[in-house]
């Protein structure tokens, strides 16, 4: 996953946001459990001093404290509950210390000795060897002739310790567990949350130029991915006019030019043919018709293209076979290499299908062709191969030729982008050629890209998708194969 994405930041930041809450109520707990723990221990021991200093009151009253140790052993037995118990006057004299437990968990003479606290009851913890603490409680007996006694009660924490290392253990043992979880569960929920966004991404991967109708799919729940499917609608909505409009324009002026050109042309080719025409006109009409018949490629260049933009590529689709197509186009135009002594190689493979205008496939194949013998010099060679990988077609045009330097491969398919535009311009390239092609491809839902190295030639590399071929017999199939050898 991307550590910069979105999808991953809302993952970590919902881990550790939910894993922190987790901590941090975990310790509250932890807390809040000690308290409680060492409250009610407290508690315990508040208590028994309370019945203690009751148990001294009483032996008070009748005059003498000489079996409070006897009563205290006999009610309450300290060492056998591993208690801690001792009464001293305010003069520091101990009238009871109860003995060692039976356990020997602690010595009740090493313990500090009595302090005296400023309220009537106090508690506080006393450290014990191997780390035990032990809660001690103060009780003050005001007794009725005036004396007051101190009566400590103290009871080791081991108890009280164990479940708060057993709770912490538990914390800390699940606190990988709790991050793992939000971890998954924050993968989960920001999957769902963000398939909107993926739908909408998906969706305008698919939006170009050729289907601008197409709209992204909008939530309708009233947050800030609905606004922006909304804003994106619009935007799309404004281009699909702009492109429109842009169409129009170019199949309006490409359309109007036609006729005056076409009559332009046929003027100029009249007066050329005028016997009393001097030589000096003659060939400045003529030069002056060279640039019309350029011109007028030019206006249908531009026309085919807009008629391509439009969709015209898409009405009258058929299944044909890629390869006779290919070897009968390379049979019309070998005529034109052996004029510049090119050599034109063809080798096809058997049932290439593919589905689309024949015509417009055709004139990609002879685009192709005419650029690759165009720029190859004599004595060279053109090898146009077509073959059926991972379920595609496959057209590659191969030539010995100048090449196309490095800065300008991306930009060979832009229109009247030309490499050396005054060797084009005297070859009759207008930039439009490779364009077409561009466009034919992408209208027949294929691609195609150019590879080369100067010096040594160039590669143009056409990808369609390959269709089952049709269930026709052997007639119908002789009759197609002569139609493509006749197409023009």
């Amino acid at each position: 996953m991307n550590s910069r994405s979105i999808k991953f930041q809302l993952v970590v930041w919902y881990a550790v946001l939910l894993a922190a809450c987790f901590a941090v109520l975990g310790a509250i707990t932890y807390v809040v459990l000690q308290g409680s723990l060492v409250g009610a221990l407290k508690e315990s021991q508040w208590r028994r001093a309370r019945q203690i200093g009751q148990l001294l009151h009483e032996e008070l009253e009748h005059g003498s404290e000489a079996s409070l140790s006897a009563d205290i052993e006999s009610r309450y037995a300290p060492g056998l509950n591993d208690r801690f118990v001792r009464v001293s006057r305010r003069n520091g004299e101990v009238l009871y210390l109860s003995p060692p437990p039976k356990d020997q968990g602690f010595d009740p003479a090493a313990l500090p000795p009595p302090k005296w606290p400023a309220q009537p009851e106090s508690a506080w913890q006393a450290p014990l060897v191997g780390g035990r603490k032990m809660l001690l409680t103060a009780h003050v007996l005001q007794a009725p002739q005036g004396s007051a006694y101190l009566i400590e009660t103290g009871a080791p924490m081991d108890q009280v310790q164990a479940d708060l290392r057993k709770w912490l253990w538990l914390l800390l043992s699940m606190l990988p567990v709790v991050a793992v979880i939000a971890l998954g569960g924050g993968f989960v929920l920001v999957k769902r949350a963000l398939l909107p966004v993926a739908r909408v991404a998906a969706s305008a991967e698919q939006i170009s130029s050729r289907n601008l109708s197409e709209r992204l799919p909008v939530s309708k729940t009233g947050d800030e991915l609905e606004r922006l499917s909304i804003a994106l609608n619009h935007m799309i909505e404004r281009l699909e006019q702009a492109f429109q409009y842009s169409r129009r324009f170019v199949a309006d002026a490409s359309h109007e030019l036609r006729t005056p050109l076409t009559v332009l042309r046929g003027e100029l080719e009249a007066c050329v043919q005028e016997p009393r025409l001097s030589p000096e006109w003659r060939d400045r009409l003529g030069s002056a018709l060279e640039e019309v018949e350029r011109l007028g490629n030019i206006v249908e260049g531009l026309f085919a293209i807009s008629r391509l933009d439009a969709g015209e590529a898409a009405s009258e689709w058929v299944k044909f076979d890629l390869g006779r197509l290919a070897g009968a186009t390379t049979d019309q135009m070998s005529l034109l290499g052996e004029d510049k002594n090119v050599r034109i190689s063809c080798s096809t493979a058997d049932d290439v299908w593919v589905e689309g205008d024949r015509a417009r496939m055709k004139q990609v194949v002879v685009n192709l062709l005419d650029n690759a013998i165009k720029y190859t010099p004599p004595g060279g060679g053109v090898d146009l191969t077509v073959s059926a990988r991972q379920h595609k077609a496959l057209l590659e045009v191969a030539d010995t030729g100048m090449g196309i330097p490095p800065e300008a491969l991306p930009r060979i398919f832009e229109r009247f982008f030309r490499v050396d535009g005054a060797r084009s311009r005297d070859l009759g390239g207008a930039g439009l050629g490779l364009s077409i092609v561009k466009s034919i491809c992408a209208a027949h839902h294929g691609s195609v890209e150019a590879t080369s190295t100067p010096g040594r030639g160039s590669i143009f590399r056409v990808e369609l998708p390959l269709v089952s071929a049709p269930a026709k017999n052997h007639k119908q199939q002789n009759h197609e194969y002569r139609d493509s050898r006749t197409d023009k």
